[in-house]
């Protein structure tokens, strides 16, 4: 009974990190109408990596091993510097619906990066999914479905890349430390760094910052960067990383009609047909890995 609650409080919470996560494009698309990437990018870093800073100093705890430094890097690399600042990037050539059905393949990056990080030997059904996946997304970035943009493609492939990366290695760092203790840790880390940033992209106006930019800002600050990791970490620990981490195959779904709703961009049938078929691939090369 112990085991199916844990199971059950873990599927939970990883579909809470997911729906969380789901905002955060849509979020980026109308944060970067009134900030740049740059600004955008590191401005989200330090406000979520004080929260962070916080809630480590009062809930007093152990600071990482010398040896979790460049895991940490990795993982700072990927989520908090690499795809937010690629997805803000591509949000200014691409709508936040386009750019979405590039999330169909994230779980399939951070399995490929899982591999690599295990030494699992995958069944051959697991690549030939993926490669089916790829050209999937591929050619209906070609097609011009959705405002296509060969730079805005190119940028979302990238973030989607890194993402993975800093997913698969965040899973692996979360069995020791804890779920949001990695991503704080993390935070903290590339904040030497995003501080500089900070203070040289600041805005030329401040008045001229509409309330939608700003909460936009809010919410990839104190959400997608911290409280989405903190349900996503602690759903992969409680129900295994390999179960709860199918998920994400919901992220595209939720992040479009997200995306339709509040931003009333159009839902192009194409973009609907390519995730489906996109999720199909990667639900299939996840079974055999």
């Amino acid at each position: 009974m112990g085991y199916v609650k844990r199971s059950l409080e873990g599927w939970g919470n990883g579909l809470a990190g997911v729906i969380i996560f789901s905002g955060s494009l849509p979020a980026t698309r109308v944060a970067v109408a009134g900030f740049s990437p740059l600004f955008l990018t590191s401005a989200r870093g330090l406000i979520a990596a004080s929260i962070g800073a916080a809630l480590l100093l009062l809930l007093r705890q152990e600071r990482p091993e010398r040896k979790d430094a460049l895991p940490l890097a990795i993982v700072a690399l990927g989520v908090v510097i690499g795809f937010p600042l690629l997805t803000a990037l591509a949000l200014q050539h691409i709508t936040s619906a386009h750019s979405i059905v590039f999330l169909g393949l994230l779980p399939l990056a951070t399995a490929l990066f899982g591999v690599l990080r295990t030494d699992e030997r995958p069944q051959w059904p697991f690549w030939l999914f993926s490669c089916l996946g790829s050209v999937t997304v591929a050619a209906f970035a070609l097609s011009g479905g959705g405002m296509a943009s060969l730079n805005g493609d190119l940028l979302m492939l990238a973030a989607v890349i890194l993402c993975g990366l800093g997913y698969a290695e965040g899973a692996q760092l979360s069995r020791r430390l804890g779920g949001w203790q990695v991503i704080s840790w993390a935070l903290l880390l590339a904040a030497p760094l995003m501080l500089p940033v900070t203070m040289a992209t600041l805005p030329s106006s401040w008045r001229s910052i509409g309330a939608s930019a700003w909460f936009g800002l809010g919410y990839v600050s104190i959400f997608s960067m911290l409280i989405g990791f903190v349900f996503w970490y602690r759903g992969l620990a409680l129900g295994g990383i390999a179960g709860v981490s199918q998920l994400q195959l919901l992220q595209p779904f939720f992040g479009l009609m997200l995306a339709g709703w509040l931003l009333r961009e159009p839902v192009a049938w194409t973009m609907v047909v390519s995730t489906c078929l996109v999720i199909l691939c990667v639900a299939f090369a996840r079974r055999f890995a």
